[in-house]
């Protein structure tokens, strides 16, 4: 079925913010339903991932274009209307997207070139829970440092929503698994999701630790997405010749990056992202495919999500910029 649907006076919440700064500044408000256009359907979102580039829009790291400007970038739902041109998708599918901003509402127009098609057997939930994160882990241990049986990987912040992936995936690719993280309650978390050896970020002495455990070699690569409270740790523990991955700066970018030191030590630094990774359609699909087998095999196992209303977007950020949360965090309209 296709074809535009007649327009409604339905009104959706939305998650706006009229200015950047401190979590308050989310606020949640209702507006007309609008109609898809050529190339675009309209999604009834039922889940919304959240994603530490959306506290950057929001308290001015990143610049937005103009007010009001709704934050997010990910979500998960069913197509309720479908514009003109559109051929391959129709109302009552259940797609996803992975970047398009704007994501903080109940239901909104998107154009189809950037949504996929969500199998089955994965919930919106689960699908809004691991696309950025599930496509940023695919990139990290199958593209930008390719694990082999055997390596040894660090992973910073191994209880957040990627670093969760990132260990599990890791470690189904035959690796040893180091993983830090900012609380004893989450150790136990880093454990259970197959790290073979977890330690308190903040604690110096892990360093030491891990130089006993790969006995004084080092660690072959660092995934790190945290930045500035752990880029010298990673320093110290990576081996002669090893890769330091820095996908994200959730504590803000290393202050100062000693180049002549990493050439000295022929290490690697990489600073991937997304968009420089998935430039087509294709690839588009190659992620999907990867991430979404990864979740049906079991690699990821039970994917720890923690909800939050949407109309509560302000709460949920805030408990991520603060490291309470624990695994995906999702926003429910």
């Amino acid at each position: 079925m296709s074809g535009l649907i007649t327009a409604t006076a339905n009104k959706s919440g939305i998650v706006k913010i009229y200015k950047q700064g401190v979590p308050s500044v989310l606020g949640y408000e209702r507006e007309t339903i609008t109609e898809p256009g050529p190339g675009q359907v309209r999604v009834r979102q039922e889940a919304i991932g959240l994603n530490f580039v959306d506290t950057y829009y929001r308290d001015g790291k990143f610049p937005v274009k103009s007010f009001p400007y709704t934050p997010g970038v990910e979500a998960a739902g069913v197509i309720e209307a479908v514009g003109p041109w559109v051929t391959e998708f129709n109302v009552g599918d259940r797609v996803g997207y992975h970047f398009i901003p704007g994501a903080y509402a109940e239901s909104r127009v998107v154009s189809t070139q950037q949504l996929i098609h969500i199998p089955d057997n994965i919930t919106s939930e689960e699908a809004a829970a691991m696309l950025v994160k599930g496509f940023t882990a695919r990139m990290l241990v199958k593209t930008v440092n390719p694990i082999k049986p055997g390596d040894v990987v660090l992973v910073h912040a191994a209880a957040g929503g990627v670093g969760t992936l990132v260990t599990k995936w890791a470690k189904a690719l035959g690796a040893t698994v180091i993983g830090t993280t900012g609380s004893e309650e989450k150790k136990e978390v880093v454990l259970a999701n197959g790290a073979d050896h977890v330690f308190l970020a903040e604690c110096r002495e892990f360093v030491h630790s891990v130089l006993e455990i790969t006995e004084g070699r080092g660690v072959d690569v660092v995934f790190d997405g945290v930045g500035k409270d752990t880029f010298s740790y990673s320093l110290d523990v990576i081996r002669k010749g090893g890769k330091i991955v820095l996908y994200g700066s959730s504590s803000g970018q290393p202050e100062h990056i000693d180049h002549a030191l990493l050439r000295e030590r022929s290490i690697v630094m990489a600073t991937p992202t997304l968009s420089a990774y998935i430039t087509d359609r294709e690839t588009l699909e190659e992620y999907a495919a990867d991430t979404f087998d990864a979740f049906s095999s079991g690699i990821f196992g039970e994917l720890a999500i923690t909800r939050y209303p949407l109309s509560k977007a302000y709460q949920a950020q805030a408990d991520l910029e603060a490291r309470k949360t624990i695994g995906s965090v999702i926003l429910v309209p």
